[in-house]
């Protein structure tokens, strides 16, 4: 084996031990767990003498966690064990929670991988939150339980007018893109607030709102297959969307001429200028299309998810999705693996509260550590495309 399989190992190890501690297997003594973790933290030490510092870094922390885990879960009661870990219910909230991360990552995608920076997907957001909601109840009146369509449409209205707002002034104006990104995300704040509370006041929004909201799809006949059925037989018309967002994505990107053009105005403006590729149009298609696409992030969690919309109720999670693109490294799937992993740690502060709203507050903490982490590169190098952030004047 080769010094960063025996890394990977390590990190195999410090994970199987924790899971050896937890339902289904939950032995009721930690020996093997801190067994495996001592032997990933000694594979992790190998790596790391052998100049592989990051895999080796990865292997020592898997086993000090599988230790730390496994002895809290030794040292828990089965019944609490029981009523937290329950992988089913746990995969499906993971999908839940991940959705509007999805969106809002696979459209900062298009606009990054087209050069410009979107700080902006935290307001394109809540504009879609919003104004999907809003839209949806106005043609409750006349389009009934399918009102859901159009609020999808007026999110995704919104979302784009936004960006397009984004797009002239990083484009044509070339303003700093994370100055105009900031601006955004405060626009967006200040307008949904205003209308929010000019249009619903102090009731709020209505309350069927589940009535006509975005339905979900129920798979009958996989009820009878073991974690499968629990994960996936229910979920979301928007969740099935996302899975085939990823799939158009990724042949958009890198298998059509679209995609080819988008990605050499993103690394070299001046060379796909000068062999004919319109670098404005593109950008502009891009900054616009993913304004869309994440605010229909944003339509899922007002009219899909909670059925009702409070006043930044996004609550940082385009960021959350800017970092889990820097995490998939500015690819689709890499991404949603990204998504999933700050989706598990939601669903599993949702849980925790068995043991006390602190240890559940304090795992909610959990996805905002993991994009400091990915900020400052501590999951690996992560090299965004050249011409990011970089206004491009043609000659």
């Amino acid at each position: 084996m080769t010094t960063r399989r025996v890394a990977y190992a390590g990190v195999g190890l410090g994970v199987l031990g924790a899971w050896l501690t937890l339902p289904p297997v939950a032995l009721r003594t930690p020996a093997a767990a801190i067994a495996l973790g001592v032997l990933a933290v000694a594979a992790g030490i190998w790596a790391w003498s052998r100049a592989e510092r990051r895999p080796g870094a990865a292997a020592i922390a898997a086993g000090l966690l599988g230790i730390a885990l496994g002895l809290g879960a030794t040292r828990s009661s089965t019944s609490h064990l029981d009523a937290v870990v329950v992988w089913g219910a746990l995969g499906a909230a993971t999908l839940r929670y991940a959705t509007p991360l999805v969106y809002a990552a696979i459209g900062g995608l298009y606009c990054e991988r087209a050069g410009v920076v979107n700080v902006a997907l935290e307001g394109m957001l809540l504009s879609g939150a919003f104004f999907g909601i809003w839209v949806a109840v106005w043609a409750h009146s006349w389009a009934g339980n399918s009102a859901w369509l159009v609020g999808l449409a007026g999110a995704a209205l919104a979302g784009a007018a936004f960006a397009a707002v984004h797009a002239v002034w990083a484009i044509q104006f070339k303003v700093d893109q994370i100055i105009s990104g900031t601006a955004i995300n405060f626009l967006a704040l200040g307008i949904t607030g205003y209308l929010y509370q000019d249009h619903f006041g102090a009731n709020g929004t209505p309350g069927n709102v589940d009535q006509y909201g975005i339905p979900d799809i129920h798979l009958h006949f996989l009820n009878g297959i073991p974690f499968v059925g629990a994960v996936f037989g229910s979920l979301n018309l928007m969740i099935w969307l996302s899975f085939a967002l990823l799939l158009g994505t990724w042949v958009i990107v890198f298998r059509t001429p679209f995609g080819l053009h988008l990605r050499a105005v993103g690394e070299h403006p001046r060379a796909a200028d000068t062999v004919g590729i319109p670098v404005y149009r593109t950008r502009y298609i891009a900054v616009i299309g993913s304004g869309a696409i994440a605010a229909l992030g944003g339509a899922y969690l007002s009219i899909g998810f909670v059925h009702t919309f409070a006043e930044n109720m996004t609550s940082g999670r385009g960021f959350i999705g800017l970092a889990a693109l820097i995490f998939g490294k500015w690819r689709p799937f890499p991404t949603f693996a990204a998504t999933l992993l700050f989706g598990f740690s939601s669903a599993l502060a949702d849980n925790l509260q068995t043991y006390g709203s602190q240890w559940g507050t304090l795992f909610e903490a959990l996805p905002y550590a993991l994009t400091l982490a990915a900020v400052v590169g501590v999951v690996g190098r992560s090299i965004a495309p050249a011409a990011s952030g970089r206004p491009y004047a043609a000659e």
